[in-house]
């Protein structure tokens, strides 16, 4: 079992990439929107997930079961 600090030292990079990643997915759904001059689908269950996800994972005092919850979240995907 790794201790606290070792988790974020073998981590840290990593989950700091994949939130890169989604900021960069936001910014061009937010490009797209602008460039088709169409409004972004907030009524897009995919996208309220993807937001109340982002929410879930802000909360720094929260459950372990924060993938759990994710899973669960995303399960009704079609």
């Amino acid at each position: 079992m790794l201790k606290t600090g070792e988790v974020l030292d073998q981590y840290y990079l990593e989950v700091r990439c994949m939130l890169l990643d989604i900021a960069a997915t936001l910014d061009r759904l937010d490009a797209a929107a602008q460039r088709d001059q169409s409004p972004i689908p907030r009524e897009d269950r995919r996208l309220k997930e993807i937001y109340q996800s982002l929410e879930l994972l802000a909360q720094s005092d929260t459950s372990p079961d924060r993938a759990e919850r994710l899973l669960n979240l995303f399960s009704d995907l079609d």
